[in-house]
């Protein structure tokens, strides 16, 4: 049986491409680094053997939170982070993205942002469903900047659903749908 590999995304200032071994150390320390996934998100340190695994095995499971793709710079293809999606719900059909940029000395500069698009114009080409989401730390400026400025709607505010750093925080939740990032009418 043949191992399923995610595409190579291409925009102006990034690459998208799918880990290899060479990045599984890099991505391993940003992953496993509390001021780089942390303060804002759930901060689990992961073993050297599941990480891998949980790389290798992303593309064929669709409620994976592993690396999916390196974002890198096309001019010289330094590592800035990594990026994914899920299925975050057993019933309900629809994808929720997230984004690291690891690289602190290249944030701020909309390679997440950039990263984000190309992932979303990805996912609403080759899946079926009607609707992208992404949920951030009420806290998480940048994180949710990043997600307005991709014109995804705030929908809503999770209260308590995330535990990190010993306590229960707030979410907010965001989303676009196909008709509204493509601007063709909804199929069905």
């Amino acid at each position: 049986m043949s191992k399923l590999v995610e595409p190579t995304l291409e925009g102006p200032q990034v690459r998208l491409r799918p880990p290899v071994e060479a990045d599984y150390l890099g991505i391993f320390r940003w992953y496993n680094d509390a001021e780089i996934v942390a303060p804002f998100d759930r901060f689990e340190v992961d073993t050297w053997e599941s990480f891998v695994s949980a790389v290798e095995s992303a593309p064929g499971d669709p409620r994976s939170v592993a690396p999916r793709w390196i974002v890198e710079e096309r001019t010289g293809g330094r590592p800035l982070g990594f990026v994914g999606y899920y299925s975050p719900h057993p019933i309900l059909e629809f994808l929720d993205v997230w984004y690291v940029v690891g690289d602190r000395e290249r944030r701020g500069r909309g390679y997440g942002t950039e990263a984000v698009r190309l992932l979303i114009d990805h996912l609403f080409r080759s899946q079926t469903v009607e609707r992208v989401g992404a949920t951030c730390d009420v806290d998480n400026l940048p994180s949710y900047k990043l997600l307005e400025r991709l014109r995804l709607r705030r929908e809503g505010r999770l209260t308590r659903a995330l535990f990190h750093h010993g306590g229960w925080h707030d979410v907010f939740v965001y989303g676009v749908t196909r008709a509204e990032w493509t601007g063709t009418p909804p199929r069905g």
